[in-house]
């Protein structure tokens, strides 16, 4: 669910998340598996996190969903056998504590969440500025609305700023888009431009074009207005089928539908703009982890992109 803080807070809660997290390159000839939920790293043994089990499997070629379905006898004759063909000598891992929380090769560097805020500290931000976050164990999306650009539309106040986004896990690389921000209700939407970028955490250089990025960004909010007033004038017969037709497009899961459903009466509308806000509104479902929060506001956003192309 999305909330509404300031860096600061965000700063002090991803310090605290980050407390007991270390890194460590694994001998792979070190490693065996009692199940899908316990490894031993030479004589310890540690939980593997779901993030880590699923990143274990897809990195010996082994199904997840299959593997979740076996014994554990069955699961541990599986992983031990093909963790012997590892072409990696070393494998980096991850933890919490004395859980794994993700896997990776060794020429994986990670972005850390605290990396990606200390740089908007240097680039000056101030600790008590606005923000929009979502934030748990396996992502973080951050966006900035920029008040002094805020505009209005038909009675509808907008405020445009930045969207940053990272996964610690491999969940999604470091990636920055124009953010949009409806005042009313506090529904925003990470809309794509021809400037968004995104980095895979492969470069300990990769924060260094951080402050272009931003700029760009910037100088393309503009171009999201024109968008937004097409929406509005773009009329829509029946939402609900319009609705269920995103869906599908954009493959959504059993929750992200479930709180597409709770969003559609708060935001029920008969224009395009209607629709993008369901989607917007759903990302505030309580239930939502943030990288599913963070989702729908990109899916609200494309849509935006989309309305000029819609015919209903």
């Amino acid at each position: 669910m999305s909330q509404t803080t300031t860096l600061s807070q965000v700063m002090e809660r991803v310090e605290t998340m980050s407390r007991n997290h270390t890194d460590m390159n694994i001998k792979t000839k070190e490693i065996s598996f009692d199940s899908l939920d316990t490894v031993w790293i030479g004589s310890q043994s540690h939980s593997l996190k779901p993030i880590a089990q699923q990143s274990i499997a897809n990195r010996l070629g082994i199904p997840i969903q299959y593997l979740r379905k076996c014994p554990e006898d069955i699961q541990a004759i599986n992983l031990n056998h093909w963790i012997k063909y590892e072409k990696n000598e070393e494998l980096f891992f991850r933890f919490d504590r004395n859980d794994v929380r993700a896997i990776f090769t060794p020429r994986y560097i990670p972005t850390d969440n605290l990396e990606v805020l200390k740089k908007f500290d240097a680039l000056n931000y101030a600790a008590d500025t606005r923000v929009q976050c979502n934030l748990d164990n396996e992502f973080m999306s951050l966006s900035i609305p920029d008040n002094k650009q805020t505009f209005q539309f038909y009675g509808e106040k907008m405020t445009p700023g930045i969207s940053v986004s990272n996964s610690e896990v491999g969940l999604a690389s470091l990636s920055i888009a124009a953010f949009m921000l409806r005042l009313v209700c506090t529904n925003g939407m990470i809309s794509k431009t021809e400037v968004s970028a995104s980095y895979r955490h492969v470069s300990a250089k990769i924060l260094a074009a951080l402050p272009a990025v931003l700029s760009n960004v910037s100088q393309e909010l503009g171009r999201q207005k024109e968008q937004i007033k097409l929406s509005l004038e773009s009329k829509v017969d029946n939402p609900e089928s319009t609705i269920n037709n995103f869906n599908n497009q954009f493959l959504l899961n059993k929750t992200e539908r479930e709180a597409v459903t709770w969003a559609i009466p708060l935001e029920y509308g008969f224009t395009m703009f209607s629709i993008v806000n369901v989607y917007t509104k759903a990302a505030q479902y309580k239930e939502l982890p943030a990288e599913s929060s963070f989702r729908l506001e990109k899916v609200g956003g494309a849509i935006l992109g989309m309305v000029k192309h819609t015919v209903n």
